[in-house]
């Protein structure tokens, strides 16, 4: 496995040139991604970019790898201590999150064909990812509605992130969210923070 390079603000250079393959997958989409772009927007050498990469497909795999890696972490943070509607309600809440970041979101004007490809795909490993989190006889069919409903919004976007938590709330059989119940507190990276249990 190859080190990764840290930079003075932290962040390695395999991850700067991912992060800016996303802008730049944003723009072109994956069939007219150009490395030099990709380099140029990372900030780093066509050489250097080959060095992680050798090749396009090397890097649209590791993007893949790394926006799977990320969604698994991130979700594994946001439900840390939770049980029960509590900890669905934040699977939920974090999926709406992830998707209002998600590359695809930035592909649906770009290159319509492939986000249907994509999301074809993403459906069983979705549905699969989100399964554990749903109890109850009717648990696999609740699942693969919810997923349904993610995927739709990765193919229209929905500027509105409560109605869009809304529709999953209800498909997934959770009671009318409280709006006067306090909202996590956020991190500077905007990761809401696991309250301490009560003693």
């Amino acid at each position: 496995m190859q080190e990764r390079h840290r930079q003075p603000g932290g962040e390695s250079t395999r991850d700067r040139i991912l992060a800016a393959t996303l802008v730049v997958l944003g723009v072109s989409g994956p069939h007219k991604l150009s490395l030099s772009d990709v380099a140029q927007t990372a900030g780093v050498s066509r050489p250097t970019l080959y060095r992680w990469f050798p090749s396009k497909q090397a890097l649209l795999d590791a993007f893949a790898d790394d926006e799977q890696a990320r969604f698994d972490t991130v979700l594994a943070e946001a439900i840390a201590g939770l049980d029960g509607a509590e900890r669905l309600d934040a699977v939920l809440r974090f999926v709406v999150e992830f998707q209002q970041s998600y590359s695809l979101r930035r592909m649906v004007d770009v290159e319509p064909d492939h986000v249907l490809e994509q999301i074809r795909r993403a459906l069983p490993t979705v549905r699969r990812r989100l399964r554990p989190h749903f109890i109850g006889p009717d648990a696999d069919v609740v699942a693969s509605i919810v997923t349904r409903i993610v995927l739709s919004h990765a193919l229209v976007p929905d500027d509105d992130p409560e109605e869009f938590l809304t529709e999953l709330r209800t498909a997934a059989g959770l009671p009318k969210r409280d709006t006067s119940r306090p909202r996590r507190p956020r991190t500077r990276s905007g990761r809401t923070t696991t309250p301490e249990r009560a003693r």
